[in-house]
């Protein structure tokens, strides 16, 4: 809230008093009047009653902060004087950031800054306001994808041509919120993921997971022809967002960051296929240099790049031997020698499960400690 110094001098200059409080979202639409049900409420907005003013001063997700003028209506001079006092910037800025934007994207940027502002916060769970909701679907599962646009690409192009291009592709439901120029956060409904499953019917063992993926990368392949060149895309599980939202987002952003450490030639990131590497960059980097030094000791071996590409790939194919062989385009009997050079020169041999977890374990190291 304001300062008891501003709040004097407030009422000093408007000769009225000046009341700061807390007011749930409840009271403010009755106190908004008879139009409340197609009203919204906004950060730096005004409302007049009867006989006072109240100006929201901010938002939270079931109730407002509020500062009151008793008895005292505001002219436009006089409310843009306060907004400049309270917020340290002209009110027609505040308008100004949202000129030209249609409602849905108006709706969609200020949704996209409240969860920025609670993660800045440090919060991790918690529903979105009412008044933030863009569509009733919020409330029941949806499928959450989160968009990064690579450094070195441009937006080609508008909220509302990008918002055009998903709905044509993935669903005319499908829901965009911008988190930053480069950032989007896209909730596809679940309806992709039935018609996903109804294309794949003939397949066997078909999980959830390999749905997913199939419906990022396709949108990879789209958005890389058609909007973006290249892009970084992770997707998780379906949840509801009115009520996961929060934790959704900083899962993606995990998964992203956590993903193009370990996996920079990758632009897909999948949670449930990153949950190693994610254990693994939670260690301190101290103890994991530590590691890395003390391995890497035994063996240069490791940081070569014909076997990291060997290892790779044996890895990525479940450490099958014929499959590793033929995806390398080389002699079965010239991985098996590499494969035993390793062995003899590290006393490890990934053809064993204990040995492969702990090689495995060196090279995701290898990959994200800068001093190597």
């Amino acid at each position: 809230m304001i300062s008891l110094d501003l709040q004097k001098q407030l009422e000093y200059i408007l000769n009225c008093s000046v009341v700061t409080s807390n007011r749930s979202l409840e009271d403010m639409y009755k106190f908004m009047g008879p139009s409340f049900e197609n009203a919204t409420i906004e950060k730096g907005q005004y409302i007049e009653g009867d006989g006072d003013v109240w100006l929201i001063h901010d938002l939270h997700a079931d109730y407002c902060e509020i500062i009151e003028f008793i008895g005292r209506k505001l002219n436009p001079t006089e409310q843009q004087l306060i907004v400049m006092l309270i917020f340290n910037k002209p009110s027609t800025i505040v308008d100004n950031h949202y000129a030209g934007m249609s409602k849905q994207e108006k709706q969609a940027t200020k949704l996209g800054e409240w969860l920025q502002e609670q993660i800045d916060r440090g919060t991790t769970t918690g529903y979105i306001p009412d008044h933030l909701v863009l569509a009733n679907s919020f409330y029941n599962d949806m499928l959450p994808i989160l968009l990064v646009a690579d450094g070195s690409t441009q937006l080609k192009g508008s909220y509302a041509e990008l918002d055009k291009l998903l709905r044509s592709f993935l669903s005319e439901d499908a829901l965009l919120i911008p988190l930053g120029h480069d950032e989007w956060l896209i909730w596809g409904p679940m309806t992709l993921l039935k018609d996903e499953e109804a294309e794949l019917e003939h397949e066997e063992d078909e999980t959830t997971e390999d749905l997913l993926t199939n419906i990022v990368l396709g949108l990879h392949d789209m958005l890389a022809s058609e909007w973006l060149g290249e892009s970084q895309l992770a997707i998780t599980y379906p949840n509801a967002p009115a009520k996961m939202m929060i934790e959704t987002v900083t899962t993606l952003r995990e998964s992203i960051n956590i993903g193009r450490k370990f996996h920079p030639s990758s632009n897909i990131h999948l949670p449930w296929m990153l949950r190693l590497e994610a254990l693994l960059y939670a260690i301190p980097e101290a103890q994991r240099q530590k590691y890395l030094e003390q391995s890497l000791k035994r063996a240069e071996l490791f940081v070569e790049p014909e076997m990291l590409a060997t290892l790779d790939t044996f890895f990525s194919l479940d450490c099958n031997v014929s499959e590793t062989a033929k995806k390398l385009y080389i002699h079965r009997n010239t991985l098996l020698y590499r494969l035993d050079k390793l062995k003899q020169e590290t006393g490890l041999d990934v053809r064993l499960f204990r040995d492969a977890v702990l090689v495995k374990i060196i090279l995701l190291l290898y990959k994200v400690t800068k001093s190597y």
